[in-house]
This record gives structure tokens, sequence and C-alpha cells, in this order.
């Protein structure tokens, strides 16, 4: 991994002692509440479990995919799309977080191979990098909710639900619903630039 400093890790240390924080003073404030901590604490830590690990192994997965030779042609596929960049960079964040399972993954992949060649076109066509962002940001939130990602996973496990039970309602919810909306700022960022 290389050497690190602490302000190239101060994101992840703030978000930590953040929870950290949060929690302390949970506890703190309603320990009266809390006839069993412990049990408490062991069962959102064991909760807390499965959701980490699913989402580390699909973010992973996508890591994989991004490093394969095949990913060049995905690339050059994506950047060679007609309808302009708001159109292409919206289909590379929707392959990617498909391929991923995950919203996060897609749009990380995304944007540390694709962004550059993203900022040179958006420069060209005069886009605004807001605009350009956002795209990003609701194009990886689509397909991201595929049967394999691991959200819609662990919300069907604590459910109790199958996806042949409610894979529909996601569909509709989560997919639909978002590509229309990715649609919509499309089209008007298209006419009316950033916004």
């Amino acid at each position: 991994m290389g050497p690190t400093s602490l302000s190239a890790v101060a994101g992840v240390w703030a978000v930590v002692v953040a929870l950290a924080s949060a929690i302390a003073t949970l506890i703190a404030v309603n320990y009266r509440y809390f006839p069993a901590l412990r049990a408490s604490m062991d069962a959102g830590a064991n909760a807390s479990v499965l959701p980490a690990v699913t989402i580390a192994s699909l973010v992973g997965f996508g890591a994989v995919v991004a490093a394969l030779p095949a990913f060049a042609a995905v690339r050059d596929w994506v950047l060679s799309i007609e309808g302009g960049p708001l159109v292409s960079l919206a289909v590379a964040t929707n392959v990617l977080a498909a391929l991923t399972g995950s919203a996060s993954g897609g749009l990380t992949i995304a944007l540390d191979a694709l962004g550059n060649a993203y900022m040179e076109l958006a420069a060209g066509k005069d886009i605004d990098p807001a605009l350009m962002h956002r795209v990003a940001v609701i194009g990886s939130g689509t397909l991201d909710s595929l049967p394999h990602n691991g959200a819609v996973v662990t919300l069907l496990a604590l459910c109790g639900l199958t996806h042949r039970e409610s894979y529909f309602d996601i569909v509709m919810v989560g997919i639909v619903g978002a590509i229309i909306a990715l649609v919509a700022v499309i089209a008007l960022g298209s006419a009316l630039g950033s916004f």
C-alpha cells in the first residue's frame, strides 16, 4: 500500500471518530435504559458484520473487474457512445454499477478509470463539472440495485423475504424511478446547463 500521511486518511478517521463519539454519547445519555448493555453491543456488532462484508466483497469484485484486460474494451466502448458526454457518463456509471452491484463501487471505478477523460470532454463541450458529477452519481444509483447488490441482499434478509417475493418492487422503486430521474437530469442539464 505504501506510506501515507495523516492528512491522506483524515476523512476516514473523521468518520470513525464521529461514529465512536456518537456511540459513546448514546450510551452515556441512555445508560439506565440499557439493562443488558453488553448483549445490545454484541447484537449490534454481529448485525453489522453481514452488510459490511457483503459490501466490501462487492467493491473488491469491482476493483478486480476494473483490473482485467477486458475492462479496457469496456472503457473504450463507453467513451465512444453517441449522445454526448452526459449520456456516455450515465451509461458508464450504469454499466459499472451493474457489474459491481454497488453504486459506490461503480462510481469509484468510473471516476478513477474515466474521470480525466470525462473532464476533458466536459471542458471541450463547455459542460459544468457539477452537472457531470450529478449525472455520474445518479447514474451509479440505477442499475446498482440488481439482485446481487449487497444492500438488496441485506434488505431482503432483514425483512425475511426472497427475491421472488419482493424484487419487482425493488426494481420499480430503485431502478425505474432512478432511470426516470437520470433522464430528467440529462434533459434539463442539456437544455439549461447546470442547475
